[in-house]
C-alpha cells in the first residue's frame, strides 16, 4: 500500500444546532498528536491524519461521546459509511501485509535448512523428451 494512501483528509459536517460546534471540536481534537484540524464555520471541520493512527469512525465516536452532534442527513450518513468501510478495509490489508511478511520469513528460514539440489525424480533422458 502506497504511503500516500495512508494519509487521509476528511470533512466532518455537524448539525446546525447548537452553533459553534466546529470551533469547539477543533479545540478538542487539536490536542491529539499527529492530527491536523481546521475549522470551517458554520458547520464543517476538516481533519488530516494517518490511517495507522486514527480512523474517521474513531474520531466521530470521540466527538459524539463528547456531546457533539453530527449531520444526520442521508447523504452524510452514506458518505461516512463509505469512508468507514474503505478505511476498515485498508487497515485490515495493512494487518494482512504484516502477517504475510512474518509468514514469508518463516518459510524462508525453513527452506534455508533443507538440502538443496536437483529434487526432480524424473530420469534425465525423460526431461529432454519432446
Amino acid at each position: 500500500m502506497a504511503e500516500g494512501e495512508l494519509h487521509k483528509q476528511r470533512d466532518i459536517l455537524f448539525h446546525a444546532l447548537p452553533p459553534g460546534q466546529p470551533e469547539r471540536a477543533a479545540r478538542l481534537l487539536g490536542g491529539l498528536p499527529a492530527l491536523h484540524v481546521e475549522s470551517h464555520p458554520p458547520r464543517l471541520l476538516r481533519v488530516c491524519y494517518d490511517l495507522r493512527q486514527y480512523t474517521l469512525a474513531g474520531l466521530e465516536e470521540y466527538l459524539s461521546r463528547a456531546g457533539f452532534h453530527l449531520d444526520g442527513s442521508l447523504l452524510q450518513k452514506l458518505l461516512r459509511a463509505l469512508a468507514h468501510y474503505s478505511e476498515e478495509v485498508q487497515r485490515e490489508n495493512l494487518a494482512a501485509q504484516d502477517a504475510d511478511l512474518k509468514t514469508r520469513e518463516i518459510y524462508v528460514r525453513q527452506y534455508e535448512h533443507h538440502l538443496h539440489g536437483d529434487r526432480d525424480s524424473t530420469p534425465k533422458e525423460w526431461r529432454a523428451y519432446k
